[in-house]
Formats: structure tokens, C-alpha cells, sequence
């Protein structure tokens, strides 16, 4: 946060509107503004607390003699000069963006947002909603401030948390208002996977299914419980309850296809993973299992879909276990130097992660 406040700081042009002060303050702030310039800090902010004290009701003044605090990374004693300048320029926006900000960074959040409000600084705005526990007010500021800065870490951090926060809101108010309802033991069953309780998911996503046997994503959610304990039968029945409920869903196709390469049912999971395919076009996962099922039964299909996920994920070790599977099917053809040229990619990308993983 320190970081995207400090750039912005840098940024602003501290120029208001100002009555006539004497020459004495006026010289003070041209010297502290050359300090400045120079990266000397410490003698700006001597300038400008002299010409301050020359010139008391002169908000630049104080203005800048905030900046320079900021500058420096000192934000407590920001805080009295920018509030100071609020006082004599309500009206100044860099006023009320530099306050906001440092009242934020202060830890401030209640006090800062008016000032970041009336600044129009969606993204600070929506750091200090979220610390000010208004999460979705929060996410709504922090993805129009992503759209000006599109991919900014900061601001892509507080979004996820902000967007976790109202998530559990959300849950909570489930849980507190229908605590019988499918969807409470939906979000319970969720809650104790993440946790890798699978004995109470499961039991949490066996209520929602007996409320609601309907009810699309339960199914889904439970099977993939099962296949995380290795019981692809259960898995299997789950799986197909889902894809029968939604057919056009292409993750529940992706799970049922996996679990019947799993038992070995290739020809079905061929099938199953096809229709995967086509209903999500170039999922790296959806590929690989495909080209495994294939592998045997299919080999030009099998080269296809791993060929195609090569593309798709490069020096993954996915694509590595892509090579690994093209060089056992040109391996088996008879096509000897295919299948050497594919080990070494594969040994290729197996070292490179082994690298990777011992100098984090």
C-alpha cells in the first residue's frame, strides 16, 4: 500500500490558488522547492516549516511542507500540516488526496475516506473501505481504479481480499439466516474441503443433495470429494448425476471423463473428455487427460490434444508431461528420433523446475 500511496505522492503537482505572502516566505518556498529537486528533504522541510510560520494562512505552504514529509516517508508528521492546509482550502483536491493518503497510510481508514472520496482516488478510497470493513464498496472502487491502472499488484491484492471478504459476508449471512437451507450445507461442505475434512464435506454436501437433488454444482462438488479420497466408483455416480443436470457444463464433463481414465474406461472417457473439449476449447487439463484416454485407443487423437497443449503451455511441467506422453506414442509407432527429440524436451522441463524449485 506504502508503495502505491508513495507513488502517487510523487506525482502531485502541489499548486493552489494562494493570497499574496511576504518575500521573506516567498523565498522560503522557492529554496525548499529547490531542495526538493535536489533530494534533500531534511533542508526543504526546514524551508517550509520557516515560511509556514511566515505565512500561517498560506495552505500551499503547508501543502508542501506535507508533501515533503510524505516524501520522505514520514506520514505522522504529514498529518498536521495537511490538515492544517484542508483547513484554509477545503476545496483543493491535492489537499485531500495527500491527506487521504496519509491518514491511510496511518491506519486512519474511517477518517480518510471523505478526503479520498472527495479526491476521486478510487484506489486508495478502496483500500480504506476495505480496512474500514466495506468490503463491497471496496471492490467497486478498486476495479475502476484498475481499469486506469490495469495489472497494478496492489490494487489486484486488495481486490482478491476485498472480494474474499464479501464472500465470507456473504456465507455468513447464509448461514445465519437459512441455516437448513441446501446452499448453508453447500457452503459448509465447501468450507471443510478447503480444510480437507472429506469425511464432514461429505456429509454437508449429502444434506444439500437430499434438499435439492437437483441442484446445480452440489454433485459436482461431491464427486470431487470422493475422487480426492481415491473412491472414483462414488466419484463416477456423482459425477454423471451432474452432467446429467447440466449437460452443457464443461467441468462437470472434464470430471467425469478424468474419473473414468481413472478406472480405466478409456473409450468413455475418450468420449467424455471430447465433449469436454468442445464445450471449453484449449483447457491445458481437459488435453492432457485427453491425450493419456487416447493414448491406446486413438493415437493421432492423442498426439493432437498433447500436441495442442504443447502450444498452449510452453515450459509448464504440463507441457513436460505432454512430451513425456507424445514420446510413449511415437515410441510405440516406430518413430524412434521423434521420441528421443520429445524425452530430451521432456528431461528439458523436468530440469528447469528442478532448478526453479531449489532457488525460490
Amino acid at each position: 500500500m506504502i508503495r502505491y500511496i508513495i507513488c502517487f505522492c510523487l506525482a502531485i503537482p502541489p499548486q493552489l490558488p494562494e493570497p499574496q505572502v511576504s518575500q521573506e516566505a516567498a523565498a522560503l518556498v522557492q529554496a525548499g522547492a529547490e531542495a526538493e529537486h535536489r533530494h534533500d528533504l531534511d533542508a526543504a522541510i526546514s524551508d517550509y516549516r520557516r515560511a509556514a510560520e511566515l505565512a500561517p494562512s498560506s495552505a500551499i505552504v503547508f501543502l508542501k511542507l506535507g508533501n515533503a514529509y510524505m516524501q520522505k516517508r514520514d506520514f505522522d508528521a504529514a498529518i498536521p500540516p495537511l490538515k492544517k492546509a484542508a483547513e484554509l482550502s477545503s476545496d483543493a483536491l491535492p489537499v485531500r488526496q495527500l491527506l487521504g493518503f496519509a491518514l491511510l497510510t496511518r491506519g486512519y481508514a474511517a477518517e480518510a475516506i471523505p478526503h479520498l472520496e472527495a479526491a476521486h482516488e478510487f484506489g486508495a478510497l478502496g483500500i480504506a473501505q476495505l480496512q474500514n470493513n466495506q468490503p463491497a464498496e471496496a471492490v467497486e472502487n478498486l476495479q475502476r481504479a484498475l481499469a486506469k491502472s490495469p495489472g497494478d499488484p496492489d490494487l489486484l491484492y486488495y481486490l482478491g481480499r476485498a472480494g474474499s471478504a464479501v464472500s465470507e459476508q456473504a456465507v455468513d449471512l447464509l448461514l445465519s439466516s437459512s441455516p437448513d437451507s441446501a446452499r448453508s450445507h453447500q457452503a459448509l461442505g465447501q468450507n471443510y474441503f478447503s480444510m480437507k475434512m472429506y469425511d464432514r464435506a461429505k456429509q454437508e454436501y449429502a444434506k444439500a443433495v437430499a434438499l435439492r437433488p437437483d441442484l446445480p454444482g452440489v454433485r459436482l462438488e461431491l464427486g470431487q470429494v470422493c475422487a480426492a479420497t481415491s473412491k472414483w466408483e462414488e466419484a463416477e455416480e456423482q459425477f454423471r448425476a451432474e452432467v446429467a443436470v447440466q449437460p452443457g457444463n464443461a467441468e462437470a464433463a472434464y470430471r467425469l471423463g478424468d474419473t473414468l481414465l481413472q478406472e480405466g474406461k478409456m473409450k468413455e472417457a475418450v468420449a467424455e473428455l471430447q465433449r469436454s473439449s468442445e464445450l471449453r476449447p484449449d483447457m491445458p487439463e481437459t488435453l492432457y487427460a485427453l491425450g493419456r484416454a487416447a493414448t491406446m485407443s486413438d493415437p493421432p487423437l492423442a498426439e493432437k490434444a498433447l500436441g495442442r497443449l504443447i502450444e498452449l503451455e510452453k515450459d509448464t511441467s504440463l507441457a513436460g508431461q505432454a512430451y513425456l506422453g507424445l514420446a510413449e506414442i511415437h515410441r510405440k509407432l516406430g518413430k524412434t528420433q521423434t521420441a528421443s527429440e520429445e524425452m530430451q524436451e521432456f528431461r528439458r522441463i523436468q530440469s528447469l523446475h528442478n532448478s526453479r524449485s531449489s532457488h525460490p
